[in-house]
Parts: C-alpha cells; structure tokens; sequence
C-alpha cells in the first residue's frame, strides 16, 4: 500500500516561512500585496480567488481584485490593465485565464511587467526556466509537484520519471526542473504511442493530461512515485484525478491524493512569490 503524500503539510511548512519573512517586511514599512485580474464570473475563478483571499489574509499579504464585465473591449481593458501593473501597491499580478476570444493575450503581455509575474505567465519567465536561471518566476502548479518531492526526501538523481501532459503549465517547465534534479525525463501525452508501457518503465510518474482517472494500475510499475496534477470531476459529480487512485496505490510506493495533493501547495507557492517579487520591487 502506497504512502499518502498530502499537500497540508507541504503547504503548512511553506506558509510558515512566508508568515516570518511577511512580518520582517512589515517591520520595514513593506506590505506585500497581489492584484487578481478577473473577466467575467467563471465559477471556479470566482472560487480560486475567494480561495485565495482567505488564505493570504492569515498571511499578511493584501490582496486586491480587479473584476471586469465580460465583454470590456480589449482597448479599454489593456488600458486598466497597464495601470495595474504600472501601481506600485500591487507587487504580484494573477491573471485569470483563458481570456475571453476577444482579447489578444499577447497584447496583454506585452504591458505586464516580468517583475509582477507570480504566475509564469510570461515568455521571460518560462525562458528563465529552461536556461536554469533562478531569478524568475516558474508556474506554481510545477513548482509544486518539486516543493511537494522535495518535501518527501524523494530524490530524483538517476531517476526515470514520466511526465504526462506537455503544457506550459506544468509539463513543459516541470521536465526542465526536473532534469535539473538530475532525472532524465520522458514527456509524454495523449498521442504518445503505448504512453502504458512508457509509464510502466518510469520511477516517478507525473499525470497531467486532463483526463480523469485514465492513469491505472496497469500504467504503474511496482513501487512508482506517483504525482497526480490533474483536477476533474468524475461520473458522480465529484473531484478527481487524472489517476485511478484506489488501484493505483496498490502498487505505487507514494501517491498524492485529489484533492489533498498536489493543489494545496500552490497557493503558499503563489503567496512565496508575492513576497519574493514584493522583495525584489523594493530591492530587499
């Protein structure tokens, strides 16, 4: 029976530090604060945010939401979203997307400064991750499934791993994170020929293909590290992976639970890099 590896206590620990280095900064005179720019009434921004609002006020960082109607034409939109980022209030800034069709994305990132980017949303920051460079920001949901191993002592060095989804997301950066733990890593996707027996021949897989449950027993080797990234909702209407958890922690040494995984490490990764830009922005 596999060891349950639970976001909570990762999450806990990273919390604790951005509580004491929160309050340093206070000492300072320096309030940590996110932006969230939201358009339109997605339920499940609307649920992120509220989320997110909550846990940040237990650690001291503000948080302001800036919400726009759905149809906001995107001159005016680029407009609002330029003051934002040009205030010198705001120190991170968490866009939700996808942006409505109408809105050019790259219009957007061409007035959204690399230094506000907590989310990795920019082309600078992801560019920082593939040349091994530690000054930027990596996407959250990558960085934690590293913070959640890291956690466990699972150590990568000489390690096959597996990666399941090739998005900018969480595949892409998490492979070249992860080669620079050493691991040699295979990217995979739903295309991928045979993805079964690729899985089959991993130490650590990592499922992020959006697929609920299409990770079973017969893709997992005898004492596999198993990293479940996916969220869905399953036939009865509830959360889930993209792992069959009840079979496959039958034969996986350590798996991450949905929900309880690897989701509850992100927003102490998201506040980690408020208070690391908030820090860079006033040159502590």
């Amino acid at each position: 029976m596999a060891e349950i590896l639970k976001g909570r206590p990762v999450s806990d620990h990273k919390k604790g530090v951005v509580l004491a280095e929160v309050d340093n900064m206070r000492g300072y005179g320096v309030y940590p604060k996110l932006g969230i720019v939201r358009i339109g009434e997605n339920e499940s921004d609307l649920s992120y945010e509220r989320s997110v609002t909550k846990q940040f006020e237990k650690l001291g960082i503000d948080v302001k939401v800036f919400s726009f109607a759905a149809d906001i034409s995107q001159e005016d939109f680029i407009e609002a979203f330029a003051k934002i980022n040009k205030s010198s209030e705001i120190h991170g800034i968490l866009l939700f997307r996808p942006l409505p069709k109408h809105i050019d994305i790259e219009a957007v990132k061409a007035v959204f400064d690399p230094q506000k980017d907590v989310d990795c949303m920019l082309d600078e920051n992801l560019a920082k991750i593939f040349v091994g460079k530690k000054d930027g920001f990596a996407p959250c949901t990558a960085q934690a499934v590293i913070s959640t191993l890291d956690f466990y002592e699972v150590d990568l060095t000489g390690k096959k791993v597996c990666i399941i989804g090739r998005s900018l997301v969480v595949g892409k950066p998490l492979a070249m994170m992860m080669m620079g733990k050493n691991a040699t890593v295979t990217v995979c996707h739903t295309k991928t020929k045979d993805l079964a027996a690729e899985c089959r021949a991993a130490d650590v897989i990592v499922a992020s293909a959006g697929r609920p449950k299409m990770i079973d027993d017969t893709f997992v080797s005898e004492g596999a590290v198993v990293i479940d990234v996916g969220i869905n909702v399953d036939e009865n209407g509830c959360l889930c992976g993209d792992v069959d958890f009840d079979r496959v922690k039958q034969k996986a040494s350590m798996i991450t639970p949905v929900p309880g995984g690897i989701g509850a490490v992100t927003t102490a990764l998201l506040a980690q890099h408020v208070v690391k830009a908030a820090k860079k922005q006033n040159k502590m």
